[in-house]
Parts: structure tokens; C-alpha cells; sequence
């Protein structure tokens, strides 16, 4: 990352300033769209392909784990519906996934590099990240050091990425900038383009934990979209995305799509290019499927429960 701006002006001024006025009246718009009917449902399957679903508790057991997979495999019986994108859960857990998953079209996900801190030293985080790659890990959420990004450390932070992709080897990588302790849209913009500047065609950039207070909202998440549309028009690289944290509804889910469509356009509209990190969100979307295929609301109850986490 030798040559990065020496301040965080410099490197704002680079990548441009976020206009936050234009950003907030943008998602407005997107919240006003009213799908229905065959989109409605489309968006409904799409979304449920999309999910990543996640436990990342201290009591998660290798039971638990198991269940998880079940439910990502088939996630209510009856219903016509994908399978989830992926499961993710803590690099210990990895090996009892694969147990269930592997070798099917659900792939592992493990948060990784000291999650969700970052506060580890760097040995420690690429020797856990090969670790779970090694049990059985497709993908790998790893945190930035926002402390070293927030002080102006931007060769280290773009280096640990770098690293952090070579430890990887043929896993997709999948960067969590933490919005909410980036503090503005401004730093936001900037740490997306310090991961995509670091990451590979395919790799994600991520909104959040999920374990902070404020997680993914519409608006970051429209600055990070529009941060790998700049980037695609001036590389042709192509970033995935994926928010995580605080999507519960079906609703929600929907107009975070739109998003998706009116910025990036159709190609990033696949579980290749676009991920829901989530676990209350996969139940909702069950249910909205089931009212369009029955006409009524099935009770919560009826559902198994999702895994915590997000």
C-alpha cells in the first residue's frame, strides 16, 4: 500500500467527498418502490438466496451448529424456496459445518481476525484465518483495524487486508469496515475503497459485525455501493457487497434490493455479488412467502427458530 495519502484529507480528497444531503434523499427514494405480485415473490426468493445465515454466540455447540445447517439447506419445508447462500459462524465451529454443508451449494462462511475487535496482533489473525480455511472455511468475514484507520494508519490497515488475502488462498474474503465506529460517510467511502484497493475480483466489502449498536442502514450502505460502482467504472473490477446486522423484515430486505438494482444494476443482483448477513431476516422472508403462496399470515411459531447472532 506504499503510496496512500498521508492524512485522512488527503485520502477523502482522493477518492472524493460524500455528499450526505444527496445520500440520505436517494434512499429515501428507494423506500417508496411497492413491489408486488410475481416481483414481489421473485425478490422474496432472491433475498432467502442471499442470506448468509450466522450464529456467533459463546454458547454456540456443535449441535446448534448443526441445526443451522439444516434450516440453510432447506429452509421450511413445504415451501418452494432456495437454499441459503451460506452459513457463518466462529472458526471453531467450521469443521462441525462442514460435517453438514460441504459438498452442497450452501458454503461456509467464519468470521475470523479476531472478530469483532480486530485487537489482536496481525500473526495471531492470519494464523486464525488460516486455520478455518483449512477446516473447511469457503469464505472468510474478516474486521479492519478501525483504530489504525481512524489515526491515519492506512498503509497498515491496506497491508493487513493484503495479507489477510494471501492467507485466504482460493477463499472469498469478505472486509467488515464497522460502519458505525467509521463515524461519517466520508471515512466510510474511504475505507471502502482502502479494502477494494487490497481485496480481489469476487472479495465483498462488508458494513458491520453486527455486534455494535448501530449495524447496516441504508445509508451506508448506499455510500459503499456507490464506492464499487466508482471503483468498477475505473478498474473494472468487480466488489460484491454485504450488509450485515439490524435487516430483519422481508421489507427491508426488499428495498435494500432496489438499492442494489437502481446503483449496480442487474449483474450484482446474485448471491456471487450480494449477501445478507442475518439470522432473525431468513424467517420473515419465509413468512411473506407463504402469505403470497396462501393468502394468510403463518404464526411465528410455526417457523424454527433462527440461529442467533445479527
Amino acid at each position: 500500500m506504499a503510496g496512500n495519502p498521508k492524512s485522512a484529507r488527503a485520502w477523502i480528497d482522493e477518492v472524493g467527498p460524500v455528499d450526505a444531503v444527496g445520500i440520505e434523499e436517494r434512499v429515501a427514494k428507494f423506500r417508496t418502490r411497492s413491489i408486488k405480485g410475481r416481483s414481489k415473490v421473485a425478490g422474496l426468493k432472491l433475498a432467502v438466496s442471499m442470506v448468509d445465515l450466522t450464529t456467533l454466540e459463546g454458547k454456540d455447540t456443535p449441535g446448534k451448529v448443526a441445526s443451522l445447517c439444516r434450516k440453510a439447506l432447506v429452509p421450511h419445508p413445504g415451501i418452494d424456496c432456495p437454499p441459503v447462500a451460506a452459513v457463518c459462524v466462529y472458526p471453531a465451529m467450521v469443521r462441525h459445518a462442514a460435517e453438514h454443508v460441504k459438498g452442497t451449494p450452501v458454503r461456509i462462511a467464519s468470521v475470523a481476525t479476531a472478530f469483532p475487535s480486530g485487537q489482536t496482533p496481525l500473526k495471531t489473525r492470519l494464523a486464525e484465518v488460516r486455520r478455518a480455511v483449512a477446516d473447511g472455511a469457503d469464505e472468510i468475514d474478516m474486521v479492519i483495524n478501525r483504530g489504525a484507520f481512524l489515526s491515519g494508519g492506512f498503509g497498515r490497515v491496506g497491508d493487513e487486508i493484503a495479507a489477510v488475502v494471501e492467507a485466504c488462498g482460493d477463499a472469498t474474503l469478505k472486509v467488515i469496515l464497522e460502519t458505525s465506529e467509521l463515524e461519517t460517510y466520508d471515512h466510510i467511502r474511504a475505507a471502502s475503497f482502502l479494502a477494494m484497493r487490497a481485496i480481489r475480483q469476487g472479495d465483498f466489502i462488508k458494513t458491520s459485525t453486527g455486534k455494535t449498536s448501530l449495524n447496516a442502514t441504508p445509508g451506508n450502505q448506499q455510500v459503499m455501493l456507490e464506492a464499487i460502482r466508482d471503483h468498477y467504472l475505473a478498474t473494472g473490477v468487480e466488489i460484491a457487497m454485504k450488509p450485515a446486522g439490524g435487516i430483519r423484515n422481508a421489507k427491508q430486505a426488499l428495498h435494500f434490493l432496489v438499492a442494489v438494482k437502481e446503483t449496480l444494476g442487474d449483474a450484482w443482483l446474485t448471491p456471487e455479488r450480494y449477501r445478507f448477513g442475518a439470522s432473525a431476516l431468513l424467517n420473515d422472508l419465509l413468512r411473506q412467502l407463504v402469505k403470497q403462496e396462501t393468502g394468510a399470515y403463518p404464526a411465528p411459531w410455526g417457523f424454527s427458530e433462527a440461529a442467533g447472532g445479527y
